[in-house]
């Protein structure tokens, strides 16, 4: 281990650079999954943004009093956000059923088919939305521990240096140790904001599914009124 120390030793570079090979695999995955995890986080800030932003502007023109019927064909054949095809799929349900005969166990039978449907978009858009939070959550929890074995190891090769070449100056010791605990810094460095990613976005995922099922409500409380007005 060389003795000469200089500032220029404790630069990332020259640290990630003289690291054992092990440390510098750990380092390299480290990184991978920061870079990873900030894919996620910059990807789940922008559609978050973008759900929200539409969500309120659809709500907006619902409550402004326009024919359902209306915003449903605005919203064009396959619409990308979950709320106009919520109302298209309980529209389509109407009207299918619009034409038969009514009857009480027949309107309870369409709006269970109704309520399926919405349900059903609601599950597969959760689903879409929580896309990612699973790797934040990996990274969050795994990256200190993958940090600290790098670190362990560092410092066991920087023991055994000093056993081989038994010098226990701290001009020897100090560079390996500090490759040991870049190591660490590298996975707190991770763990942190995929952490905070994480909890941030599960709250933001669990508060616009709510939008949905509240949204879902409505519709089905605007089809049993058309259906009582029918009768």
């Amino acid at each position: 281990m060389d003795a000469q120390v200089t500032p220029e030793s404790f630069t990332f570079l020259n640290l990630f650079l003289r690291a054992d090979w092990v440390v510098k695999l750990v380092m390299i995955g480290l990184a991978l999954a920061s870079l990873a995890s900030w894919a996620v986080i910059l990807d789940k800030l922008f559609r978050f943004s973008a759900l929200n932003r539409e969500a309120n502007r659809f709500e907006d023109a619902v409550a402004a009093g326009r024919p359902l019927e209306d915003l449903a064909a605005e919203a064009g054949e396959a619409p990308r956000h979950a709320l106009p095809r919520m109302l298209q799929g309980a529209l389509r349900e109407w009207r299918e059923a619009r034409g038969k005969p009514g009857s009480d166990s027949q309107a309870a039978f369409l709006i269970q088919r109704i309520d399926r449907v919405l349900d059903t978009v609601i599950a597969r858009e959760s689903q879409r939305i929580e896309d990612g939070l699973g790797l934040l959550a990996i990274v969050a929890t795994a990256s200190p521990f993958v940090g600290l074995f790098g670190t362990v190891w560092g410092i066991m090769r920087s023991f055994q240096a000093i056993a081989v070449e038994k010098n226990t100056n701290l001009a020897v010791v100090a560079p390996g140790i500090a490759e040991a605990l870049f190591a660490t810094a590298i996975g707190l460095a991770a763990a942190i904001p995929a952490y905070i990613a994480y909890n941030k976005f599960s709250t933001d995922a669990g508060r616009f599914t709510a939008r949905l099922e509240h949204f879902a409500d409505d519709l089905s409380t605007a089809i049993q009124r058309r259906l009582a007005e029918r009768a």
